[in-house]
């Protein structure tokens, strides 16, 4: 119910500043004009709406494998940890919204600017999470594998991935929150359709109601893509202990 009822006081909220202050419609429409637009243009916001997710989790999926595997690299082969960590640093200096339009001049408009441009930008929480949980496995368990002689191989996949997968889930949930950001901002710089695409088009005609009811709909995915993979993580790995609700 607590998500609920956070929904029904913020919508109350929100229709009491624009029942009561002076503000006008094109700045900030009203709740019922935003849940008209929904149902009015429901078609043509399905539509784009798929676009997006398609993107969304493309992007998530593909930068998901490319950072585990880059992170499993620098574990195994110190010298492309120090090659590869400088680059992926530097990476992240570069704004986003600078990116974008190079990715869509090289690219094009289609899905694989936008896809990669959500790879850019959930590689480094993902790379970054699991290379250090890799790099924390307690030494008492890599000294008992190797008074068993436990080869190199056997020591990643039975010691450091499992005491790994704790941190690589935190970098997928910060990767997944991430994902969206990528999208919208790729069909922001240029783009034929998708919820961005849609937003721009409502901004420069002033209809305000349909760019919120696009916003409404990309933090509906966030949420839900949010919440199902942490639902997932906390399935698989149910040994992890979670003290959120400890009180001594």
């Amino acid at each position: 119910m607590r998500p609920l009822i956070t929904a029904l006081v913020f919508l109350a909220l929100w229709w009491a500043i624009t029942k009561f202050l002076p503000i006008p419609a094109y700045m900030l429409p009203t709740p019922q004009s935003v849940a008209a637009a929904l149902l009015t243009q429901s078609s043509y916001l399905f539509q784009n709406t798929l676009v997006t997710l398609t993107e969304i989790l493309a992007g998530l999926i593909v930068g998901t494998i490319l950072g585990a595997l880059a992170a499993l690299a620098m574990s195994a082969l110190p010298p492309v940890q120090r090659w590869l960590m400088p680059l992926l640093v530097i990476s992240q200096a570069i704004p986003i919204f600078a990116l974008a339009p190079i990715l869509v001049l090289w690219l094009g408009f289609g899905l694989a600017s936008k896809i990669t441009l959500t790879i850019f930008v959930i590689f480094f929480p993902v790379t970054a999470a699991l290379a250090d949980g890799l790099r924390q496995t307690d030494p008492g368990l890599l000294h008992l594998a190797a008074t068993m002689n436990a080869t190199p191989f056997r020591l990643l996949v039975r010691i450091r991935l499992p005491a790994a997968l704790p941190a690589f889930a935190s970098g997928l949930r910060i990767a997944t929150a991430f994902a969206p950001i990528g999208a919208i901002f790729g069909e922001w710089a240029g783009a034929s359709s998708g919820l961005g695409y849609v937003m721009i088009n409502a901004n420069a005609r002033i209809e305000t109601d349909l760019m919120f009811a696009a916003l409404v709909l990309l933090c509906l995915i966030a949420i839900t893509l949010y919440t199902a993979v942490d639902l997932t993580l906390r399935r698989l790995l149910y040994w992890v202990p979670d003290t959120r609700n400890f009180s001594p």
